[in-house]
């Protein structure tokens, strides 16, 4: 299936601390790079995954809709792991209470709920492997701390 859509803005990048989320984990130094990032996604990075991404999209205009009405992909945060030397990422979700909230009208079963949260989820992975694998170039410089237990 194909997504045919216009690339929507790039997300722009808030300055908070990854391990905030309930599912990132990232031991290192603070410096997430998100300037740096958020320049990446301007100059094409977003634009090519997303290209990539609605080429093979398991998704149809109307879940696609549903996404730009909840602002979904303007709530990305991209944020460099220098200790895994890897582009970390949040994707936002539809909650599973969306029925009992009335998150959005047209949300009418969880067949479009886990759809939109799964691409949502592929787009987020596209996007680091674009940033990591063509236009990042600097090295981690994560130092073990001293005081870590021999084992």
């Amino acid at each position: 299936m194909s997504l045919d859509v216009e690339t929507p803005d790039p997300p722009e990048l808030e300055q908070m601390d990854p391990n905030e989320y309930d599912d990132a984990e990232v031991v290192g130094d603070t410096d997430y790079k998100r300037d740096e990032l958020e320049a990446f996604l301007r100059e094409g990075a977003w634009e090519e995954a997303f290209s990539q991404w609605a080429e093979q999209a398991d998704l149809d205009e109307s879940a696609f809709e549903i996404m730009q009405d909840l602002e979904m992909l303007g709530r990305f945060d991209f944020f460099w792991d220098s200790f895994a030397e890897r582009v970390g990422y949040h994707a936002p979700g539809i909650p599973e209470d969306w029925k009992e909230r009335e998150y959005h009208a047209d949300i009418d079963s969880w067949e479009t709920v886990s759809g939109i949260n799964a691409e949502i989820t592929e787009l987020g992975q596209l996007v680091c492997d674009v940033l990591k694998d063509e236009y990042i170039d600097w090295e981690g410089d994560y130092e073990a701390p001293d005081d870590l237990p021999d084992f």
